[in-house]
């Protein structure tokens, strides 16, 4: 058996309130790149669906830029070190590693001759540092200011200069090389939080916390003038120049980014982006003709200057792990809840995609289920929730349970719940039966049969637990041991098979109805708890995934044969797999990335 992927529907950007972020764009004009966790996520512009991720640091990184030449890509995470790495190699071959300060890093610029490049950000002893990319020499210092960092830009000309915004509302000017401290700016009364260079060098604008946008002169940094007055109504994030020079593009925490002529410091398109809190504009991007902002929400909105009350495109998404996965009857959407308790629905062809609308659980998500027109979900808000498909909303079904859900399933209009401590089957959304538990029940899966069973994994007694389910009713058949917690339990399609996943990192084959083992082959190359496990669609395969980082597909016909995908998420354990097909995987994880695997049978 071999694999590849397919697709990698990426991670949206990781935003915090009132923190703005830096989005990196590649000199070609091709990709643009932010970051999420310890992944540098990189994107096609035309086509957002082509993704790369880079996921080589240890702890999370905070920004990435290219290189002028746009060969490397430069990226520094929250202890300090700073990444150099090809863009032109599948692998993103590493040139260098440097920790220039001891703390997070929040900006980085390159000069334009690629040959030295400055980082600002939160360190101990230092808020910044001006070295060479070759062999990190030290070609200057960054002082004058008090507190941390924010943004840092390198003039793209002749005579070199380096300018920072700080926390302590000031912009420093520094001339070099060798740099040196010149002078600080002290218009903003607020935190600085972005200073750029027009594309010629010839201006900079920055952009701080008290809503202002000032425009300096890019060689001797007097004043020009102010943008507005103010530019915002809230805290400027970002700034982004047209490739020209003539216009100047603000993303601000008001909720609209505003286009201003540089000559005329007017006012040309405001963009509303929204009423709510997560509407707030953290970052932009201007990348040839397209204009980007980010949201907190995380979402990528494509503005159109043309016509500013209708983007051209919003990438949604989701950037907090993703806990559940299904997928509807016909197996053409994919439905992804997260952490946050946000449900995405994507297409499985292009790749396209939506929120959930409506009042969620507002938390993370346990279970998920699609029969028909609807979507059902179990939180831990203690509910479960009814999704109409067609809208893509909640439709206000909310069944209250007596404790919080770990997982799901249904067959036709039951649904059985396995909570804490106690199991309910539901009918028509409404509770029928209930029964007392003490195992911890962690997973259920229903058969499809003539004899309908209940599977329900056992956390706190390791064992499977099988319950005969009438109608609405589940008496106790058989109970299963295994050696560890039980994580995930799944009937095959044809409902001849169970498979059983433990913390012991074994994956167990039962035969249905006598659920004995299915074979004498033990199933455990997994390296740490094994988290899930699901069918292919024709009952011949099993894929399985990990806290250890691999998914691996188990054959049923050769239970010796297996196929191993190692680090199919780096760094992150594999939380669910759903199949489209016998040669389709969908997995996703802790890093937010859903993944779609191509899979030739054994």
């Amino acid at each position: 058996m071999s694999y590849s992927t397919k697709y990698i529907y990426a991670t949206l950007p990781r935003t915090q309130r009132g923190q703005p972020i830096v989005l990196g764009g590649d000199p070609k004009g091709k990709n643009f790149l932010y970051t999420n966790g310890n992944s540098v996520i990189i994107r096609n512009i035309e086509n957002p669906a082509i993704s790369d991720i880079y996921t080589e640091h240890s702890c999370a990184v905070n920004v990435a830029k290219y290189s002028p030449s746009g060969f490397y890509i430069a990226s520094g995470d929250i202890s300090g070190k700073v990444r150099i790495w090809d863009t032109v190699n599948k692998e993103h071959l590493l040139k260098n590693e440097f920790q220039p300060i001891g703390g997070i890093v929040k900006d980085i610029s390159w000069s334009p001759d690629n040959q030295r490049m400055v980082i600002v950000g939160e360190g101990r002893e230092r808020f910044g540092h001006v070295f060479m990319a070759e062999t990190g020499t030290s070609v200057g210092e960054i002082s004058g200011q008090s507190k941390p960092i924010n943004s840092v830009d390198f003039r793209p000309a002749r005579p070199f200069r380096i300018i920072t915004g700080s926390e302590d509302n000031t912009i420093a000017v520094f001339e070099g090389p060798p740099f040196k401290f010149k002078m600080t700016k002290q218009e903003h009364t607020k935190f600085v939080q972005a200073v750029r260079y027009s594309p010629s060098g010839s201006h900079f604008a920055s952009g701080g916390f008290d809503g202002k946008v000032f425009l300096y002169d890019g060689a001797t940094a007097d004043l020009v003038g102010e943008i507005g007055s103010p530019a915002h109504k809230g805290g400027v994030y970002a700034v982004g120049w047209k490739p020209d020079g003539t216009q100047l593009l603000t993303a601000s925490g008001d909720k609209t980014c505003k286009l201003w002529d540089v000559e005329t410091r007017s006012v040309v398109t405001e963009f509303v982006m929204g009423t709510q809190v997560e509407d707030q504009q953290v970052s932009c991007l201007w990348q040839g003709e397209y204009l980007l902002s980010v949201s907190l929400s995380g979402f990528i909105t494509y503005l159109d200057v043309n016509n500013p009350g209708q983007p051209i495109r919003v990438v949604k998404g989701h950037n907090k792990p993703i806990t559940v996965l299904t997928l509807n009857p016909e197996r053409n959407t994919i439905f992804t809840g997260s952490h946050d308790g946000y449900i995405t629905t994507w297409d499985v062809n292009t790749g396209d995609t939506e929120r959930i609308q409506g009042i969620g659980h507002g938390n993370q998500i346990n279970g998920m289920k699609a029969e028909g027109d609807w979507l059902y979900t179990c939180g831990i808000d203690d509910s479960v929730k009814q999704v109409n498909v067609t809208t893509r909303s909640y439709t206000g079904v909310d069944t209250k349970l007596g404790s919080q859900p770990r997982g799901m399933d249904l067959k036709g209009d039951v649904i059985v719940v396995a909570s804490v401590n106690e199991i309910t089957v539901l009918k028509n959304n409404h509770k029928v039966s209930s029964l007392p538990v003490t195992f911890e029940p962690s997973s259920v899966s229903i058969n499809n049969g003539d004899e309908s069973y209940a599977a329900i994994g056992g956390s706190a007694d390791n064992k499977v637990h099988i319950y005969k389910l009438t109608d609405v009713i589940l008496d106790p058949y058989k109970e299963c041991d295994h050696l560890g917690p039980i994580t995930d339990v799944a009937f095959s399609p044809n409902g001849q098979y169970l498979v059983a996943c433990d913390a012991n990192r074994k994956v167990i084959l039962y035969k249905v109805p006598e659920f004995q083992l299915a074979h004498d082959k033990e199933w455990g190359f997994h390296n740490a708890r094994v988290n899930c496990v699901a069918w292919s669609p024709n009952s011949e395969q099993v894929a399985s995934g990990s806290l250890d980082t691999t998914i691996i597909i188990w054959s049923v016909a050769k239970p010796a044969k297996h196929t191993i995908i190692k680090n199919a998420h780096p760094q992150s354990q594999i939380t669910r797999l759903a199949w489209v097909d016998d040669e389709t995987l969908i997995s996703v994880g802790q890093d937010c990335n859903t993944k779609i695997w191509n899979i030739t049978p054994i």
